[in-house]
């Protein structure tokens, strides 16, 4: 038995009322989804890119004094922060200038598997950074006054295992949601 084609079909995520910018009486830049940022999936991929770019941010800014003494627990968890950042940013941006990608790209496997590589990611160098911070930083952050570096690591690794979580769940809704359309 042979089984027929599959059919992909596309349906425009809101009405009109959530696409554009609104001026004074009209709407402008229609090709705009801006609707989508305040979509449940939309505020989880900001907080997904936002979480990432202070994690980022914080260990460019706190963690390169450091990098030598955390060695390549450092060097994993920025990996890991700029190519989960990238992403979210890309899908982010896809997801507001095309409704139509949206559903596509959510109908796919492709962001049930980017979130569960993510999430996985994300707590297994929050785990290995943990262990490094309290090994090599502490010692010294007991020690020298004024020490930067072991508070802010350490806030990297706890938003790290936050974003594992948020990854998870993201990873969960996405399989959920490719399920439910029942593309194979």
């Amino acid at each position: 038995m042979t089984r027929g084609p599959t059919i992909v079909r596309v349906v425009p995520a809101g009405g009109s009322g959530s696409r554009g910018i609104k001026c004074c009486c009209c709407r402008c830049c229609e090709c705009l989804n801006l609707g989508y940022l305040t979509s449940q999936h939309g505020i989880i991929k900001l907080a997904e890119a936002m979480l990432g770019g202070l994690c980022q941010s914080l260990l460019v800014k706190y963690g390169m004094s450091a990098a030598g003494t955390l060695g390549s627990a450092f060097h994993g968890f920025l990996t890991t922060a700029s190519s989960c950042l990238l992403t979210t940013a890309l899908l982010i941006a896809c997801y507001v200038l095309s409704s139509k990608t949206h559903q596509l790209i959510r109908q796919s496997i492709f962001e049930c598997l980017f979130n569960a590589v993510a999430c996985f990611l994300y707590l297994s160098a929050s785990s290995y950074m943990g262990f490094a911070v309290n090994f090599y930083l502490y010692p010294q952050y007991m020690v020298l006054t004024m020490y930067e570096a072991y508070p802010a690591m350490t806030a990297v690794y706890y938003i790290g295992v936050v974003l594992g979580i948020i990854h998870g769940v993201d990873a969960y809704l996405c399989y959920k949601y490719h399920k439910s359309i029942g593309v194979y």
